[in-house]
C-alpha cells in the first residue's frame, strides 16, 4: 500500500473536493488547467488532483497521461502535488506510473524544494516496492538520496518511507544493500528516532531475507569520475 499523505482538509478544500467529484465539467476543467498557461491555476489544479487522489483515486484512472504531462511543469508545487497523486495510483496503475520515473528522479535532486524532493522519494519508494525488478531500478537513486539528505529535516520522513520499501516486494540484493546502508545508524545514529527507526528496518531486513553481514552498495566509479580525478 502506498504511504498516505497525512492531510487535514480545510472547509474550503472539502467544498472544492465535493464540487469536483460531483460536477463533470469542473472535473474536466481541473484536468485541463494542469497544462494551462497560468502558473497559479496549474498549482491550484494540481492541489485539487492530489485531494481527489486521496478521496477517490479511481476517478483519475483515465487521466494518468495528463498527470504525467504535468510533471514537466517548471513550478515545484505542481510537480509535488502530482507526484503525491501518482504515488496513490501506483497499486492499481504501476505500469503506467512507471513513466514518471524520469521526472521523479530529476525532482528528487531538486536543489530548492524539500516538499518536491520528498514527494519524488515517496513515488520511487512506492513504485519500487511493487516488484523486484522495479526495486532494482530505483535503489541506486534512493541510495544516493539517503546519502545526500541524511542530515536534512526531510530525512526523518524519508526514513519512514524506507520502512514501506523494506516491507515491499524488493530484490534480495537490494534488501542487503539497504540493510548495509542503515547498519551504522541502527547502532550509532544520533537521536532516538534515527537510531530506533533505522534499527527497526535493519532488523526486519536481516530476519526477512536471512542476511549475514549485509554490505552497503558499492560506489560505481564512472569514466567521467576517473577523468575528473586525473585532472586534479
Amino acid at each position: 500500500m502506498p504511504e498516505r499523505i497525512d492531510r487535514e482538509l480545510t472547509d474550503e478544500e472539502r467544498a472544492d473536493l465535493e464540487r469536483i467529484l460531483s460536477d463533470q465539467a469542473a472535473f474536466a476543467e481541473m484536468i485541463e488547467e494542469l497544462s494551462g498557461s497560468s502558473r497559479r491555476r496549474r498549482q491550484n489544479a494540481a492541489h485539487l488532483v492530489a485531494l481527489v487522489a486521496e478521496a477517490e483515486p479511481s476517478a483519475l484512472a483515465d487521466h494518468i497521461p495528463q498527470l504525467l504531462d504535468a510533471l514537466e511543469r517548471p513550478e515545484a508545487q505542481t510537480r509535488w502535488e502530482i507526484l503525491d497523486a501518482c504515488s496513490i495510483l501506483v497499486p492499481d496503475h504501476a505500469r503506467e506510473i512507471g513513466a514518471a520515473f524520469g521526472p521523479a528522479e530529476e525532482a528528487l535532486f531538486d536543489e530548492v524544494s524539500a516538499p518536491l524532493r520528498l514527494a519524488a522519494f515517496r513515488l520511487l519508494i512506492t513504485w519500487g516496492s511493487t516488484e523486484r525488478r522495479r526495486s532494482e531500478k530505483v535503489w541506486p537513486i534512493l541510495d544516493e538520496a539517503i546519502q545526500c539528505y541524511h542530515g536534512d529535516l526531510e530525512y526523518r520522513d524519508m526514513l519512514a518511507l524506507l520502512y514501506t520499501f523494506a516491507t515491499g516486494k524488493i530484490d534480495g540484493r537490494v534488501a542487503g544493500e539497504l540493510a548495509g546502508r542503515l547498519e551504522f545508524d541502527a547502532e550509532n545514529g544520533k537521536g532516538a528516532y534515527l537510531r530506533s527507526r533505522s534499527s527497526e528496518i535493519y532488523q526486519m531486513l536481516v530476519k526477512r531475507f536471512k542476511l549475514e553481514n549485509p554490505q552497503k552498495r558499492a560506489r560505481h566509479v564512472s569514466k567521467d569520475d576517473l577523468e575528473d580525478d586525473d585532472e586534479e
